[in-house]
């Protein structure tokens, strides 16, 4: 979309009022980060008043340009454009900076404050998020744009900092995006030289532009400062269609600050109210605390009604285009909502029906068969797809210059995977998922998290599950991965048992909208589980369940996973003792423990003796055994060998299981 001109000095009056608004609602907190939002208040202005595409009545418009604030200690910035151009954050948020309940918390948060688009703070996932992002938009413009209408064409538009380039996340994600020639990103890299410590050459002085030529970037310099080269550079990265672009603009934060600016006393802390008197002398600004001029107000109101005629005939074509493309407008409605056919249970049910084997494989059928029902669901993974069963057959890979297909490769890059499918999931659209082994899952939780922190749903799945991986030796073998994904708020861990499990865990996975699904399967064979006759595959999306149960038990026998068939089998010679013991599934704790009281209570009886059986750590089981139930697990790190021969030795074949609930149940 053609972009609007606002005059060089109109622009600079209109930076000066961001830069304002910013330094005063961190000095009335008396707490944040000013020096960013001064000096990068130039571009970040010139951006939004001259090419972003929105409208602040419809900020979910799906083909506006997305604005990402990678460097995210700058919010200030972000919250005085909003404010600025109109969305609903009015100057009383502005002046209830970092305080409890307001609109504007100290780092931005997606879903909290209208406009924001991701939540960011730790440094280097907006970049990669910004990634997602864009692969999302090119995949969405090949299913949807026409020759006589374009629903998707958009910009995805990043704010980074000297420290998203300097974590590792950003340089895998960097390297992706120039693979695949993601012409439809542009980031402008506030390059003022100041990080916490001081001045980035204490540790840091490679040559950026360097390192994002090699990557495949567009890569120009500018004054960050001067409004003639930053709307040229900005308009020259858009026109670059064949590559992502990196504007490198270099900058003084704390821009017009007398004696702060370009040093490391303004990257955190407020400037003073002395400094800021003399700030305001110092760039002529005859304005109070949070006093915004009218012609400033006057110039945003006028952008933003430019943008609103151009959002108008966008939603006139859009209408003239639904009728004339009606399968794409049916795919379009599919996918942006995120439909599921209402059988879909049966449907992956049937997939699995009487089947074993590895829960990675049974995992791998079931998701073609999600595929052909939901055509939203799309991913990758982080070159392991053999391994992860996670490519979906019939579909091309992503490629550049080639978007139509739905399985990606993020090569062997597990952070920028889960950022990336974090992206994906902001951008709406799709249902992405991410596959690594689950030693790795360490290499992306801080993406893992964040998606949990924004109730996305990104579906992680995670193989090779236990030191059943044998061979491999204990690198490979997770011991406390299981558990301390549990300890992630608002994420579901689900470990499924056999087929049955496996097919339900999809159908959690895709109904659980509104945060992120760990998918943990086996690399080893699995028999399926006998089950009472009784039994309710829907018990599984509870999470927890009755495999079997004696009319008077001993004990109650709960294991997620690969041992759950050993805990049956452990049942059995227990009985041979006179031991009577109710089995009972775990597939997720966390949607188990969501359960009504009632529920629990029906299938985890009061008064019988609890005994948990994992194979990892078992702190996560304790709300379910209490301080008196027995754990079956590993605590040390495991070794290579066979996985039978490591079963024997670290005490989990079904006789040596049965031996410990016998022994235990004696001391008790």
């Amino acid at each position: 979309m053609q972009q609007t001109t606002i005059p060089a000095d109109k622009a600079r009056q209109c930076a000066n009022a961001i830069r304002f608004l910013s330094a005063d609602a961190v000095e009335k907190a008396n707490s944040g980060h000013p020096g960013l939002p001064m000096g990068a208040a130039d571009f970040a202005f010139a951006l939004w008043g001259d090419f972003l595409s929105f409208n602040p009545a419809d900020p979910r418009w799906a083909n506006r340009d997305r604005f990402i604030l990678s460097a995210g200690h700058g919010s200030m910035l972000l919250y005085s454009l909003l404010h600025l151009f109109g969305f609903d954050l009015p100057l009383d948020e502005l002046k209830n900076f970092r305080q409890w309940g307001s609109k504007t918390p100290g780092h931005p948060e997606y879903g909290h404050t209208v406009g924001v688009e991701v939540t960011t703070g730790p440094l280097g996932q907006g970049f990669a998020n910004g990634v997602g992002m864009a692969i999302a938009s090119r995949m969405a413009a090949e299913r949807f744009n026409s020759a006589d209408f374009t629903p998707i064409d958009h910009m995805i538009y990043a704010l980074v900092g000297d420290g998203d380039l300097q974590e590792g996340i950003s340089y895998e994600a960097a390297a992706l995006a120039g693979h695949l020639k993601l012409g439809n990103m542009v980031y402008l890299y506030d390059s003022n030289s100041i990080t916490i410590e001081g001045a980035t050459n204490l540790a840091w002085s490679e040559d950026v532009a360097g390192r994002f030529n090699a990557c495949g970037w567009h890569v120009q310099k500018i004054d960050g400062h001067d409004n003639t080269q930053i709307v040229a550079a900005i308009a020259a990265a858009k026109a670059e269609t064949g590559k992502p672009s990196l504007i490198i603009a270099t900058t003084r934060i704390a821009f017009g600050s007398p004696n702060k600016s370009g040093t490391s006393g303004a990257h955190g802390s407020p400037l003073g109210a002395d400094e800021l008197a003399a700030t305001r002398a110092n760039l002529g600004w005859q304005y109070g605390p949070f006093e915004v001029p009218q012609e400033v107000r006057d110039i945003c109101r006028a952008s933003v009604e430019a943008k609103q005629l151009r959002y108008a005939a966008w939603q006139q074509g859009f209408t003239a285009w639904q009728a004339a493309n009606p399968d794409k407008a049916q795919l379009w409605d599919a996918m942006w909502n995120k439909k599921l056919p209402a059988n879909l249970a049966d449907e992956l049910l049937a997939v699995v029906a009487g089947k074993d084997g590895a829960t990675r494989s049974l995992s791998g059928a079931v998701l073609q068969k999600v595929a052909a029902l939901v055509p939203a669901l799309a991913g990758g993974s982080a070159d392991l797809a053999p391994s992860n069963n996670s490519d979906i057959k019939g579909s091309p890979s992503v490629e550049a210059g080639s978007f139509a297909g739905r399985n990606l490769h993020y090569g062997v890059r597990e952070h920028a995977m889960g950022a990336v499918v974090n992206g994906m999931a902001l951008y709406g659209c799709f249902i992405p998922y991410g596959a690594t082994f689950l030693v790795f899952s360490d290499y992306c939780r801080p993406s893992v998290r964040l998606s949990a922190l924004m109730n996305l749903q990104s579906i992680f799945i995670f193989t090779h599950d236990s030191f059943f991986v044998g061979e491999d030796g204990p690198t490979h073998q997770p011991i406390e991965h299981v558990a301390s994904l549990r300890m992630i708020p608002n994420l579901q861990v689900i470990r499924p048992a056999d087929g049955v499990e496996t097919a339900m865990m999809w159908v959690s996975a895709l109904q659980h909208s509104s945060g992120p699904t760990a998918l943990i399967l086996t690399r080893q064979k699995l028999p399926v589980v006998a089950r009472s006759a009784d039994f309710n595959a829907a018990d599984v999306l509870k999470g927890g369940y009755t495999v079997s149960a004696p009319e008077s038990a001993d004990v109650v026998i709960m294991a997620s996973g690969s041992e759950v068939h050993v805990a049956v089998e452990a049942a059995v010679t227990l009985a041979s003792q006179g031991i009577q013991a109710r089995i009972v599934s775990i597939p997720c704790l966390e949607q188990f423990m969501a359960q009504p009281q009632s529920y629990r209570d029906d299938v985890l009886p009061a008064g019988i003796p609890r005994v948990a059986f994992e194979a990892g750590r078992g702190e996560s089981w304790g709300r379910l055994i209490g301080c008196d139930g027995l754990f079956i697990g590993i605590d040390h790190f495991g070794a290579s060998a066979p996985d039978k021969v490591l079963a024997e030795q670290f005490g989990f074949t079904a006789p040596q299981v049965a031996e410990k609930i016998s022994a235990y149940l004696i001391k008790s």
